[in-house]
């Protein structure tokens, strides 16, 4: 017989390292005779898009075209240390290095551009790779010439910035206080079926709903919610680590599971967005909130199904049996490798 639940996962999470522990960006950043700027960072892209939003948001501080932003990052030989890209700390903390370093920068290039307009360096902003005068917007000089004219002079046109993520302990006597600056929220809501007779699990639909502050940019925040879903997913149902005596005994993908297209059900990625005031744009990070609340999700969309509740992961078809007393505890009969997945 085959039964849905619903179910629904939800979790808060400190960004950054939070409890005292140092929690600092650094970034540097130079202009080139062309008007392209260089931003360096000691942070590493995995493949979440770190560099595409980094590049956005140094574009956006400067007024320029996201196509002149080229990222240096995870080269220790040239780029400052930021530390990890853990905590979901990448794109609030680097992010707001890079918004420092920008700050930095302006400051020169607005010193030379008064120089140059005749004006009050106060009144100029940058915008469409220009330096305008806000009260004659006529009066204006482009990026490009601007960093050109700075270099044939000899001027300083690198810009450093640094943000400190450092935040005091917990009072150990009441353990109260704010241990992090900010903390991420997530929801998630799924359907499944549950097969009484298999034990097998099939998650048919997720929502996802994530606070991201502010979305730098939208479809990476989308592959990140997906992507935290599904590895979410993989935790609840099948992935385990079999360890004997120091040595895993499943340690290749003949045994050890993961999801694979065919076990991903359709995902809602919905962003929700409540401005940090305190991170780059509003943004902070998605990374984790997208992956904790679905385990939580999918066990209590079993338990609505069956009735009966799962106390450890993953629900592979032999512990959903467990749950359901068809197998004894300490005696599966069934391995993951004898049933397929989805049914």
């Amino acid at each position: 017989m085959k039964v849905r639940g619903v179910g629904i996962g939800a979790m808060m999470y400190g960004i950054g390292y939070g409890f005292s522990r140092p929690d600092i960006s650094v970034a540097e950043m130079e202009l080139a005779a062309d008007g392209s700027l260089t931003v360096w960072l000691g942070v590493s892209e995995l493949g979440q898009g770190l560099r595409t939003v980094l590049s956005q948001i140094a574009a956006e501080s400067l007024g320029l075209a996201y196509e002149d932003v080229r990222i240096v990052s995870s080269d220790t030989e040239k780029t400052p240390d930021s530390g990890g890209v853990s905590a979901s700390r990448a794109t609030y903390i680097h992010g707001n290095s890079v918004i420092d370093a920008a700050r930095d920068l302006r400051s020169s290039l607005s010193t030379m551009a008064g120089e140059l307009l005749g004006v009050d360096p106060d009144s100029l902003e940058f915008t469409g790779g220009l330096i305008v005068d806000r009260e004659v917007p006529t009066s204006s000089i482009s990026m490009r010439e601007l960093a050109g004219e700075m270099h044939k002079r000899g001027r300083r046109i690198r810009g450093v910035g640094r943000y400190d993520n450092t935040t005091a302990d917990v009072d150990p006597a009441t353990s109260q206080g704010d241990a992090f600056a900010t903390h991420a929220w997530a929801s998630q809501l799924v359907e499944v079926v549950v097969d009484t007779e298999t034990g097998v699990v099939q998650v048919l639909r997720l929502a996802s709903a994530t606070d991201a502050g502010k979305a730098i940019n939208p479809k990476l925040a989308e592959g990140q919610i997906e992507g935290g879903a599904v590895q979410g997913l993989g935790f609840a149902l099948m992935e385990v680590m079999v360890v004997e005596q120091g040595v895993f005994k499943n340690a290749s993908l003949t045994n050890y599971l993961i999801p694979t297209a065919a076990d991903v059900p359709p995902i809602d990625s919905l962003i929700v967005e409540v401005p940090d005031p305190y991170g780059p744009y509003g943004a902070k990070g998605i990374a984790e909130p997208a992956t904790i609340p679905t385990a939580p999700a999918i066990l209590n969309a079993i338990a609505d199904a069956v009735g009966h509740r799962l106390r450890q992961t993953p629900a592979s078809p032999e512990n959903v049996l467990v749950a359901l007393g068809q197998l004894p505890p300490s005696q599966p009969a069934l391995s993951l490798m004898d049933l397929p997945y989805p049914p």
